[in-house]
C-alpha cells in the first residue's frame, strides 16, 4: 500500500475569490487537497467548494492584519475525485481593504485500500524567528505508511523556505520532499503559501505533531499537517445457507483506521434501517465487528451501509454489495432465536383499529373527545403444507421472544411485512394429510429492543460439523475464520 504524489496545479490568487486549476485531469479514486491561504479584516473562513470537505482551518501568527504582517489563515479541503472533476471555487467576503486569498490543488494516488482516511491538525507561530516551529493543537494517530501533507501560511510574501519537516515522538519519518509548491502572493496585504510532504517509515503513536521549517527571514504564521491513509476498513455481507435466511455482515479493518464507533444499516432503495444491535457500537481497540441480519426483506435487492467514526470524530461511510434473499414461501420467524417456519398467508382480511372516545351532545352538536387511534389488530389465516413446517411454526409460536412474530411475504410487500404481537392462535389439522390451517390473532407492534442481538451460528453448529478440536484447528487458521464460516 503506497500513497504517491501526482502533482500540484498553479496557485490562483485574488482579493476575494479563486478557482485554482488541477495539474492534470483528475482520475477517479485520486485524492485532491485544496490548500487555501487567506487574509481578511474579519478573519473569515473561506467557503467550502461544492463536493469538497473541510479538513481543517486555523488563523494565527499574532499581530494586526496589515501589509506583510498580522494573522493569515491556512485552510485545507479534501475531495476524493470522481474523474474529470470541475475546478473548485472558494471565496472570502469581498470589499475588505487588503484582503487576499490563494488556492493550490494537489492530487495524490493510492495503490490499494478501500478509499481514503484523513485527519488534520494545525498550529500557529507567534514569535518571529527564522526557526519556524509550531505544535499542532490536537493529536493525530500515526502508523507506518501514513502520508503527511505539511501546509504553511505566512504574511510576508518574500519569505522563502530552506527546510521543512515534522517531528512526532515515537514515529520515524522518511525523507521530506520540501516545497511541493511555494508561491509569493502579492495581492492585497500579501501572503506566502507553501507545502511539503513526508511519509511515516515506522512507529505508531497518538501525538500532536510539531511542524517545522527554516525561513529566509524571521517571521510568524500558521502551519498544519494533513495525515492521510489508505482506508482499510470495509463492510461485506454474505447470505447464510440456512432457513429462515439471514445475512452475516462483517465490518473489518477497524483498528487500522482508528475507528471507535460503528453503525450498520440495511439499505433498500434509498431507505436506511439500522441493523439489530449494530447502532453506535463502541469499537475502540476492536478489529472486526460481526452482526447477523435476520430481518431482511425477501425477493428484493438490498445492501448494507456502515458509518465509521474515527478517533478524531470524523465519520466515513462504506457500502457492501447487493444481496437478494430468496425463499419459496411466506415466512413467520423469530429473528432473535433464529428460528422460523415456511407458511402461506391464506387470508388477511382486515386491520382493525380502535379509538377510545366519548361523544357529547352539546346543544345539538356532537363533540367527540378521544385518545389516539390504536395499532391495528388482525386475524391472519396461514397454512403449512408439511409436518416439518407445521412443527416449525409450533416452535415459533411457543417460544416467540417477547411474544413478537416477524411476518414476511415471499416477495416483500409493504403492509404485510412487519412485526405482530401474538394474542392467541388456533390450529386446524387435516387428519389425512399434513396440511394445517392456523388462525393467528395479532396486534401490530414494534420490533424487538435493539439490545437483543439476532442469533448466528452456535457451538452446536460447530459440533455438528467437526468431531475433534484437531479437525477444527486444521480447517480454520483464526477465530475470525470460524465466525465468518457458513455452517448452514
Amino acid at each position: 500500500m503506497t500513497i504517491s504524489y501526482v502533482g500540484a496545479g498553479a496557485t490562483a490568487s485574488g482579493a476575494s475569490t479563486v478557482t485554482p486549476a488541477y495539474s492534470a485531469t483528475p482520475q477517479a479514486g485520486q485524492l485532491g487537497i485544496l490548500q487555501v491561504v487567506s487574509g481578511h479584516a474579519t478573519d473569515a473562513i473561506p467557503s467550502t467548494p461544492s463536493g469538497w470537505t473541510l479538513a481543517g482551518t486555523l488563523s494565527g501568527g499574532g499581530g494586526t492584519f496589515g501589509a506583510g504582517t498580522g494573522p493569515r489563515r491556512l485552510t485545507l479541503f479534501v475531495r476524493e475525485m470522481r474523474g474529470g472533476d470541475a475546478q473548485p471555487t472558494t471565496a472570502i467576503p469581498s470589499g475588505s481593504s487588503g484582503s487576499v486569498i490563494a488556492g493550490t490543488i494537489t492530487l495524490l494516488a493510492r495503490s490499494a485500500g478501500k478509499g481514503w482516511r484523513w485527519a488534520a491538525s494545525l498550529g500557529e507561530r507567534t514569535t518571529s524567528s527564522t526557526a519556524f516551529t509550531t505544535t499542532a493543537q490536537s493529536p493525530l494517530t500515526f502508523t507506518a505508511g501514513d502520508f503527511c501533507w505539511l501546509g504553511y501560511a505566512l504574511p510576508a510574501s518574500g519569505t522563502t523556505f530552506t527546510a521543512q519537516g515534522a517531528t512526532v515522538a515515537g514515529v520515524t519519518f522518511g525523507t521530506v520532499t520540501a516545497n511541493r509548491f511555494t508561491t509569493a502572493v502579492t495581492t492585497g496585504n500579501a501572503a506566502r503559501t507553501a507545502a511539503a510532504s513526508v511519509a511515516v517509515s515506522f512507529g505508531a503513536a497518538t501525538v500532536a505533531p510539531a511542524i517545522t521549517a527554516t525561513l529566509s527571514a524571521a517571521g510568524t504564521g500558521v502551519a498544519g499537517m494533513l495525515r492521510i491513509r489508505e482506508a482499510g476498513s470495509d463492510i461485506t455481507a454474505a447470505p447464510q445457507s440456512v432457513f429462515p435466511p439471514r445475512n452475516l455482515v462483517s465490518v473489518t479493518g477497524l483498528a487500522g483506521d482508528d475507528i471507535t464507533s460503528v453503525t450498520v444499516y440495511r439499505q433498500v432503495g434509498t431507505t436506511l434501517t439500522p441493523v439489530r444491535a449494530a447502532a453506535g457500537v463502541d469499537t475502540t481497540g476492536v478489529t472486526v465487528l460481526l452482526r447477523v441480519d435476520a430481518e431482511q426483506p425477501f425477493g428484493v435487492p438490498h445492501n448494507y451501509a456502515v458509518d465509521l467514526t474515527d478517533v478524531n470524530g470524523r465519520t466515513w461511510r462504506a457500502y457492501s454489495g447487493p444481496i437478494t434473499s430468496i425463499v419459496d414461501g411466506d415466512v413467520i420467524s423469530d429473528a432473535i432465536r433464529g428460528v422460523g417456519a415456511r407458511v402461506f398467508i391464506e387470508d388477511w382480511p382486515e386491520k382493525r383499529r380502535s379509538r377510545e372516545a366519548t361523544t357529547f351532545n352539546v346543544g345539538g352538536r356532537l363533540v367527540v373527545v378521544g385518545r389516539p387511534r390504536s395499532a391495528a389488530q388482525s386475524s391472519i389465516t396461514v397454512s403449512t403444507d408439511t409436518s416439518e413446517d407445521g412443527d416449525a411454526l409450533q416452535d415459533v409460536l411457543d417460544g416467540a421472544t417477547e411474544g413478537i412474530l416477524l411476518i414476511r411475504k415471499q416477495v416483500s410487500i409493504e403492509g404485510v411485512d412487519g412485526y405482530q404481537a401474538l394474542i392467541e392462535d388456533s390450529e386446524r389439522r387435516q387428519w389425512s394429510i399434513p396440511y394445517r390451517l392456523w388462525e393467528l390473532s395479532t396486534a401490530e407492534t414494534e420490533a424487538w429492543p435493539d439490545v437483543l442481538e439476532s442469533s448466528g451460528f452456535t457451538l452446536q453448529d460447530i459440533a455438528d460439523n467437526f468431531s475433534t478440536l484437531s479437525d477444527l484447528a486444521s480447517s480454520f487458521p483464526t477465530l475470525l475464520a470460524i465466525a465468518l464460516y457458513d455452517f448452514g
